[in-house]
């Protein structure tokens, strides 16, 4: 499935005005069942698909491991993932048969309950972050958003060690981008307790909830965050940085934890 699409377009710059071809990013509806049950729809960039899929329910507290599926099949023709379980969490099973169609931009899914924050396990240990690292991890990450260049419609998402990225993923949708790197590490087994999140989008009380039920101690931003993802960050003991950009970066919270 190509993840872009050329389109002839008019350019006018000024006075000038020119034919040319142009690069644009595929929109893709991406529908999520469970046990035969559609769950959701996603509208997203066709890449990293399954990823996609259980990072989302994975940050939806869906499943917490490996061992809760039974099996899986990707159709990326029809743009369907039937996803089969070995169990449901009995809560989850109130939400089987809601269904949305989304980006992750804006609105965000049904799923999403601001009352969730304060059911979100609360980070007990900081991460220690050093500001040179924070500059050298964000131009690194600019440096790696290849089809944000060449489209200008995606967002960027990364997971990072300290002083170096382990995951980085691209979507149409910020929380996809998220979600995509969340599967990825799902699926390797990787313990998040000691990593960061660096995106290219706003942090919105949304996307700082997919990090707290995660447990990962801080989120890092080229853009801004939203006043109830601060308090939130608060609440929860999550380093939150935003406008990181060149040598400059606003620190919101955990100002002990961020070296000088």
């Amino acid at each position: 499935m190509d993840i872009t699409k050329r389109y002839n377009i008019l350019k006018i710059k000024g006075d000038y005005s020119e034919q040319v071809e142009d690069l644009v990013i595929n929109e893709y509806p991406f529908t999520i069942f469970i046990d035969d049950e559609e769950l959701i729809t996603l509208l997203c960039t066709p890449r990293s698909l399954k990823e996609l899929a259980l990072g989302f329910l994975y940050s939806e507290s869906y499943i917490d491991n490996m061992d809760a599926i039974d099996r899986i099949q990707l159709d990326e023709e029809k743009g369907r993932i039937y996803i089969y379980l070995k169990y449901r969490k009995i809560l989850n099973e109130k939400l089987v048969g809601k269904r949305t169609i989304t980006s992750g931009c804006g609105k965000g899914t049904v799923f999403y309950n601001v009352l969730d924050s304060f059911k979100s396990k609360k980070v007990q240990k900081s991460l220690t972050l050093d500001v040179d690292n924070v500059i050298q991890l964000s131009k690194e990450f600019n440096r790696k958003s290849e089809l944000f260049l060449n489209t200008g419609g995606v967002h960027s998402c990364a997971l990072c060690q300290k002083d170096k990225i382990i995951y980085f993923e691209e979507d149409i949708g910020r929380h996809n981008a998220l979600d995509k790197i969340l599967g990825k590490a799902f699926i390797e087994g990787i313990d998040l307790s000691d990593k960061l999140v660096i995106t290219s989008g706003r942090i919105s009380s949304e996307m700082l909830i997919k990090t707290a039920k995660r447990g990962i101690p801080a989120i890092i931003s080229r853009s801004a965050p939203t006043s109830l993802a601060i308090d939130m960050a608060r609440e929860l003991n999550i380093s939150l940085i935003g406008f990181a950009r060149g040598e400059k970066m606003n620190i919101y919270t955990n100002f002990p934890s961020l070296n000088f």
